[in-house]
């Protein structure tokens, strides 16, 4: 019942290849200390690190902030097509701007996109947080919170594409091992302090628009953060020119030659719809527990309430999807990929099956726990068979169209929900459908999957 989580391998009783068994070599903790010691060593590094953790720290502020403002909020609807409405409106800059960052990232300064995109954001959340005290939860609201979140999206892009321009060599396997970990959990810090700010402030209108503030001030840091680097520094050295309009319409051209590739694969193929089918589950799981942690198991008007117990269940995600992690590597060794996706299915099945009876406490952090386990135990064996049976001319489009079907999954997921997920967030005929359809997926792909990847002979796109 998380927030997507990040990309992990093991090996599944097929040999790697030799870059990425040494890149996991690397990663023993001894040798990753070290090799985080020589990083912090290279001055681009750290300016352009420092960006990173200030800027996810504010993005952690401001998503923690934002849905207490849309989900828990006295002044929000309380309703399953609310949550669910607002929750998309979250997910869309993920579906949408995502796949596009990349055509302007190569044509505009990079360190200038995290310069002036987190200035804009300090505009957008202050902007935010004096109508929320004027005016309350209104349609401006949301409009300027999908345009935050969609200029995040190209910071965080913008992060990961000057990383090559500061770290060379070796390190920048462990550079892009870590940043990303790393600036998540500062991501995570940022959220769990505007959670204990909002402690400390009485509801209301004055407590919603605090956060926002408080998370516009940390924008601003990161902001003048990037002034410390040259501007060129983050390249490119040369920027693209010619058509916007061609270089867009070649990424829509790679998505589908992604999405043709893999189908001809099949192994691929397959699992990205079986991590489709269990995204689209999933997040309709998601928005039941916002709206059962709301209305349910805490008071609908304390805001504080609702807010902590949801915080409560995303921690037992966020443990079962560590657990994940560490079972991944050790269980999944002695099977095929395909069947550990399988067994991940049947655990998120038992896991809806929990919360049949009415659900109390302990029940929902269970299921939670176990969800997280299967999540994350599923998506490190489809990022395998990505990785494994997609070759390296087809290998960034498939992702590419991966990343897009991931975030769309859990959008679609909010439009059902909207109009089968009770207020209350909870009924015995939503768990046991839900079970019902990781169970059938699992038995589905587990026995009749494609083990094997078909041979592509010539090019697949159109």
């Amino acid at each position: 019942m998380g927030w997507p989580g990040g990309v992990a391998q093991v090996n599944f009783r097929a040999r790697e290849p030799r870059w990425r068994r040494a890149c996991a070599a690397r990663l023993d903790g001894v040798t990753v200390l070290a090799e985080l010691r020589a990083l912090l060593r290279l001055p681009g590094f750290r300016k352009l690190f420092a960006v990173r953790l200030v800027s996810q720290a504010a993005d952690g502020m401001f998503q923690v902030g934002l849905a207490n403002l849309l989900f828990f909020s006295p002044e929000s609807q309380g309703s399953a097509s609310a949550i669910a409405g607002a929750f998309a409106l979250m997910l869309a800059p993920f579906t949408v701007v995502g796949p596009f960052a990349g055509v302007f990232l190569d044509r505009w300064q990079r360190r200038q996109v995290l310069v002036y995109g987190n200035a804009v954001r300090v505009l957008i959340t202050a902007t935010m947080a004096v109508l929320m005290l004027t005016q309350g939860v209104t349609p401006a609201i949301y409009v300027l919170g999908l345009a935050a979140l969609s200029v995040n999206r190209f910071l965080l892009a913008g992060l990961s594409a000057g990383l090559p321009r500061v770290v060379q060599g070796d390190l920048l396997l462990t550079a892009n091992a870590l940043t990303p970990t790393l600036g998540a959990g500062a991501a995570f810090l940022g959220g769990g302090l505007s959670f204990v700010l909002s402690l400390a402030m009485p509801s209301g209108r004055v407590h919603d628009a605090t956060a926002l503030a408080c998370a516009s001030v940390v924008m601003g840091c990161a902001s003048l953060l990037g002034l410390r680097m040259s501007r060129t520094l983050l390249g490119p050295l040369e920027p693209a020119v010619g058509s916007i309009r061609n270089e867009l319409a070649n990424v829509v051209r790679g998505l589908v030659d992604g999405a043709r590739y893999l189908a001809a694969r099949r192994t691929p193929g397959q699992a990205l719809l079986v991590m489709a089918l269990h995204r689209f589950l999933y997040g309709v799981v998601f928005i039941a527990s916002i709206l059962m942690s709301r209305n349910l198991l805490a008071d609908p008007d304390d805001p504080t309430a609702g807010l902590a117990m949801f915080a409560t269940v995303i921690a037992a995600t966020g443990v079962g999807g560590g657990l994940a992690i560490l079972l991944t590597a050790v269980l999944a060794r002695r099977m095929a990929p395909q069947s550990w996706i399988a067994v991940m299915l049947l655990v998120a099945g038992l896991s809806q099956l929990i919360l049949v009876p009415e659900p109390g406490f302990a029940a929902v952090v269970t299921a939670a726990g176990l969800l997280g386990l299967a999540a994350q135990g599923a998506k490190i064996a489809v990022d395998t068979i990505v990785q494994r049976d997609s070759e390296d001319a087809y290998r960034g489009r498939a992702f590419a169209f991966y990343d897009v079907l991931y975030n769309a999954a859990f959008v679609g997921a909010a439009a059902l929900a909207a109009f089968l997920v009770p207020d209350a967030g909870w009924s015995p005929g939503l768990f046991v459908a839900l079970s019902l359809g990781y169970v059938l997926a699992a038995l589905l792909f587990g026995l009749r999957g494609t083990r094997t990847a078909a041979l592509v002979r010539q090019p697949v796109s159109g």
